[in-house]
């Protein structure tokens, strides 16, 4: 079988209900052996390792039906009404089922099908409600960032030509001004109780699609989904520049959870602490967990995360990976200030050394670092960017796993992830089923372009085709613009991204990220980010720009910031080849500008900064 007759057996049309299923079971045969043809590596999963149940759904009416079906009385979505509130407000899967398509039959009736919709909000059961929603009467949703100023959200309304608007209270000051600047916008509807008379509120939207349903309304049902046509545009908020529209159709979502799903575990319950308009959220945490019948309790936000997580008492978590080192840094500077750092890396290696033999006691030796996590915590699905192998480690031997994926927004996001009991060190995991992956144009140590081929990848940018013709090669793999390259096994590891590389005089090729997942493993490094630049001396030097955790330092006693980090880079030196040593070091005195996906934003770095700068 070669690559394309393997890509149409896996990739064909989900149009009915039988051949779906007949492609998902040569899908799972597929899985369990390995296909290596014309450069291209398939992943099958471990025999000894079955993949697991999962639900199947062709698009988000069929979703919000089913699970309703299933689990009618389970909760689907819970949340606090006000962060400080003692109780959590808790909606079943048949409630919200009802909520959802109540909102969808007067939605219709306001002919809100096939229009573009700008969907702007915090994570809430309205966001998730009105998203839902959405897709199952037809329309186009446009999430967009909540925190963007006034005419960026319009620019980006503009582009996708939006002529409806669900917004929060959040950002009910902006309306007049956001219908002023946006002239296609036509209604506007609030997630909440608006003061504006022009403004309709999404409670009496409900409400009187409730009515027409039980009046005999079956518009809702009526409309037939086609799966593969536009659903949704998402504007990447790039690290290196201005982001484009990303068209997804529901086929490609909902094939990357059904597919994804087989491969990992989620437990009954997560939280979620993600941007609802970036595809990590929306598909992976609410899409994902959703269609299985997990409960998603939605955080109130970033200060009410830690008490939240005591309270909740989440099984597992899905986050990017600046979430994941904060929880790091809080376990070792718990320990550091207690004085037991070196008691806890001494019970971790028992643990470990115990774990060889069949003994498990991580929960009990290390009860009082979970507790802090509320106690019940056993996965953190994570991606969006490279994490530290001794981040996953240090949870692994305290009780907590670590999936390590690979996602980008243009393949709706999931292209890889470990799996619960089958993982390899620094490798971002096996590729969904379905997934094709190769390495373009590899060089003599089997490193190049990684390059995707699948269901869940996108139809395009919007309004943008050459940058569409651009983003795919000869043969329609999408070109993810990450180097890495694939073991004998098809597993996936990154070396960086192309935009970052830095390319020296003498040829060499450096992948910044490489040097950065070192440097940060010194003690005392918050944030770093690795780049070319010029010295006093040199014209051509490696720079390490480093926000130094300030008051982790102070815990040692190191008061020379500077000369520390010094002695630390020459260390991270000795372990690099040559050209890839760091020559100079900047220490920030705050912290890097990010995105909301808490990525750093590279090319808005600023070096006018103040600095302390010194050549190693």
């Amino acid at each position: 079988m070669n690559a394309a007759s393997l890509n149409s057996s896996v990739g064909g049309s989900y149009s009915r209900r039988a051949g779906y299923s007949r492609n998902i079971k040569t899908m799972i045969i597929l899985q369990e052996k390995l296909v290596i043809e014309g450069g291209v590596r398939k992943i099958m999963a471990n025999r000894n390792y079955p993949l697991y149940e999962t639900t199947i759904f062709e698009d988000f009416r069929i979703m919000t039906e089913n699970v309703a079906k299933k689990y009618p009385d389970r909760i689907a979505i819970s949340y606090k009404k006000n962060p400080r509130d003692k109780d959590t407000a808790k909606v079943t899967y048949l409630e919200t089922r009802d909520n959802i398509r109540n909102m969808g039959t007067e939605l219709i009736f306001m002919g809100c099908r096939d229009k573009h919709v700008a969907l702007i909000g915090e994570s809430s059961y309205d966001w998730i409600c009105s998203y839902f929603s959405l897709m199952a009467i037809g329309a186009v949703v446009v999430p967009i960032d909540i925190n963007l100023p006034v005419d960026e959200i319009a620019g980006t309304m503009n582009t996708a030509e939006c002529e409806f608007l669900f917004y929060s209270t959040t950002i009910e000051a902006k309306i007049k001004e956001l219908r002023e600047k946006i002239p296609c916008l036509k209604t506007c509807i609030c997630m909440g109780e608006s003061k504006n008379v022009d403004v309709y509120n999404l409670s009496d939207v409900v409400l009187k699609g409730g009515e027409r349903f039980k009046s005999g309304d079956n518009s809702y049902y009526d409309y037939k989904i086609d799966s593969e046509r536009l659903a949704t545009i998402v504007f990447t908020s790039g690290t290196t520049g201005k982001g484009k529209g990303v068209m997804l159709s529901q086929k490609n979502i909902v094939t990357d959870m059904t597919q994804g799903m087989y491969n990992f575990a989620i437990s009954p319950k997560t939280m979620n602490v993600l941007p609802p308009h970036h595809t990590f959220g929306s598909t992976v945490n609410f899409v994902g967990h959703f269609s299985q019948g997990s409960e998603i309790y939605i955080s109130s936000g970033l200060k009410y995360i830690a008490n939240e997580m005591t309270e909740q008492q989440p099984i597992h978590l899905v986050l990017v990976p600046l979430f994941v080192e904060n929880m790091f840094k809080k376990v070792w500077a718990g320990a550091e200030k207690s004085g037991k750092a070196r008691t806890l890396r001494r019970m971790m290696k028992l643990s470990n050394f115990l774990r060889k033999f069949g003994i498990d006691l991580r929960r009990k030796f290390f009860k009082s670092i979970l507790d802090s996590f509320g106690g019940k915590l056993e996965m953190i699905i994570c991606g969006g960017a490279s994490l530290n192998q001794d981040i996953i480690d240090t949870f692994d031997a305290i009780g907590i796993t670590i999936l390590n994926g690979y996602g980008i927004t243009e393949c709706a996001p999931l292209i890889s992830c470990n799996r619960n009991k089958y993982q390899k060190r620094g490798s971002v995991g096996i590729p969904i089923i379905g997934e094709l992956v190769k390495i373009k144009d590899p060089d003599e140590n089997g490193e190049g372009e990684i390059c995707v081929k699948g269901p869940n990848v996108m139809l395009g940018y919007y309004k943008d085709p050459k940058a569409t013709a651009e983003a795919f090669d000869e043969e329609g793999y999408f070109k993810t613009g990450d180097y890495g390259k694939l073991d004998e096994e098809g597993w996936i590891y990154i070396t960086g991204r192309m935009k970052n590389l830095i390319i020296l005089s003498n040829g060499k090729n450096v992948y910044p990220e490489e040097i950065e997942n070192e440097i940060s493993r010194v003690f005392g490094v918050s944030e770093v980010i690795v780049y070319a630049g010029e010295s006093k001396t040199q014209k051509e030097v490696i720079v390490a720009e480093i926000f130094p955790d300030f008051e982790a330092l102070k815990t040692r006693g190191i008061e020379d910031v500077n000369g520390y980090f010094n002695e630390e880079i020459k260390k991270v030196n000795g372990r690099m080849v040559s050209y890839k040593a760091v020559k100079m070091v900047k220490i920030r005195q705050e912290e890097f500008k990010k995105n909301t996906s808490k990525k750093i934003l590279r090319f808005a770095i600023d070096k006018s900064l103040p600095v302390v700068d010194s050549d190693t």
